[in-house]
């Protein structure tokens, strides 16, 4: 293995990785099992989180049923955005201190998952907003303590949220997004069942898909773990530790899936085979970054859609200019990886492989560019947007995303490469 990617030690540097993840139920069916599972964690009254449009869908019913046939208390909370600002976060919380439950059960996109995480979060530990929320944008101020039980049912195959302590929004006031991190937040259990993505349309699964690809390259290719410094005592082992075995693992098979299944899934709404597998690659990739942690695509995603002025996307609500998340990840991800490559050129070249790449000539180009060019492939066959261009943004804009992006501080530092200003400037205008 090359590109410090060996994890060899050195005298001051980690030696040590953890292991964390949530436990998983996984198959056709599991939601099912919803009810007995809330039940077996002492759960008495549930919140039900979701938002309006799959709040009308199988998915929520059959949690619901489930809930109520193991004799619990159940509530719906349905008004969770599609992509979520602090004022929503804050909304959901307040509907959660005020109905005092003892668990919660998600069912959804990353967006429901991740209110659901911050609504435990602030209706048990009540602070300021940004008392929780990443430096420097907020104080990074430690979860106190535990919070209630979480089920989380994602009902897309991408985001991973169910099995990450990781929740994303919006910060109006400062046009971009970012996020409060902590193994607490991590939900206590995973049910992930692939017929809630059977009625998806093709532009869902195609983004949901595209952050698939990015958890896993950038797990795949961030700063190895044993780059960083020893921490003082082990509860100062970041969450997002940097690329180690285990995450090397989930992403590798992450991205040998989505080279078989990733059109196949776009293509073909009645491919269940097709879909259950890029359910299953959605998990494996959420293990990896869960804990090794994502970088510079990510970063910059935070930005892109925080600045984002009237674009929508088919299939998405159209009530307001919006960027779904992995569109808005994968848009700057070729450019994002023509900027990491020479730091590993042979996990980019592993990842495109992966990906179906055509290696013939892969010793010809720069490191980084067989990557870039495999995933501007898939996005022209997938359909979705390429090039910041097509969002909406010209060079006009690339001071502001800049600066969105270089406050994203946690995740820029796990990049295999130090990101300065420059470079980002360079890295977004390369991706217009």
């Amino acid at each position: 293995m090359s590109c410090a990617h060996a994890y060899l030690p050195t005298h001051g540097h980690e030696g040590l990785f953890t292991l964390d993840a949530a436990e998983v139920t996984f198959g056709r069916g599991a939601l099912r099992e919803v009810g007995e599972l809330a039940r077996s964690l002492a759960a008495t009254r549930v919140a039900l989180f979701t938002d309006r449009v799959v709040a009308a869908l199988e998915p929520v019913e059959r949690a619901r049923r489930s809930l109520v046939a193991a004799g619990l208390d159940v509530v719906v909370y349905d008004g969770v955005r599609v992509e979520p600002t602090d004022a929503s976060f804050l909304e959901a919380a307040r509907f959660a201190r005020e109905g005092r439950f003892d668990a919660y059960v998600s069912v959804g996109g990353g967006s429901v998952i991740d209110t659901c995480k911050a609504a435990a979060l602030y209706a048990t530990w009540p602070a300021d907003f940004l008392a929780y929320v990443n430096a420097p944008v907020g104080e990074a101020r430690p979860v106190p303590g535990a919070l209630p039980p979480h089920i989380a049912c994602p009902t897309t195959s991408g985001t991973g949220s169910e099995l990450t302590g990781i929740a994303v929004c919006d910060v109006l006031a400062l046009h971009a997004k970012t996020g409060i991190a902590s193994r607490r937040l991590r939900p206590t259990r995973a049910v992930v069942d692939p017929d809630a993505t059977a009625t998806l349309p093709a532009s869902v699964v195609a983004a949901s898909g595209f952050d698939v690809l990015c958890h896993a390259i950038e797990s795949y290719t961030a700063r190895p773990y044993t780059a960083r410094l020893a921490p003082a005592s082990p509860a100062l082992r970041p969450m997002s530790q940097g690329a180690n075995p285990w995450s090397d693992v989930g992403s590798a098979e992450a991205l040998r899936l989505a080279g078989r299944y990733f059109l196949r899934a776009v293509r073909d709404a009645t491919d269940h085979e097709a879909r259950a597998q890029m359910m299953w690659a959605a998990t494996l990739a959420g293990v990896a970054f869960g804990n090794a942690g994502v970088h510079v695509p990510h970063a910059m995603a935070y930005a892109i859609a925080g600045n984002v002025k009237d674009f929508t996307m088919p299939d998405y609500p159209r009530d307001a200019p919006m960027v779904p998340h992995g569109v808005s990840v994968i848009v700057g991800a070729p450019a994002a990886f023509r900027f990491t490559g020479a730091s590993c050129p042979s996990r980019h070249h592993e990842a495109a492989d992966w990906l179906g790449a055509d290696l013939r000539h892969a010793a010809d180009l720069h490191p980084g560019d067989l990557l870039a060019r495999t995933l501007e492939g898939l996005m022209r066959d997938a359909r979705v947007p390429v090039g910041l261009t097509a969002l909406g943004y010209t060079d006009a804009d690339v001071d502001a995303l800049v600066g969105g992006t270089i406050v994203q501080k946690r995740l820029l530092d796990n990049a295999p490469r130090a990101v300065a200003r420059d470079d980002l400037a360079h890295i977004f205008r390369a991706a217009l």
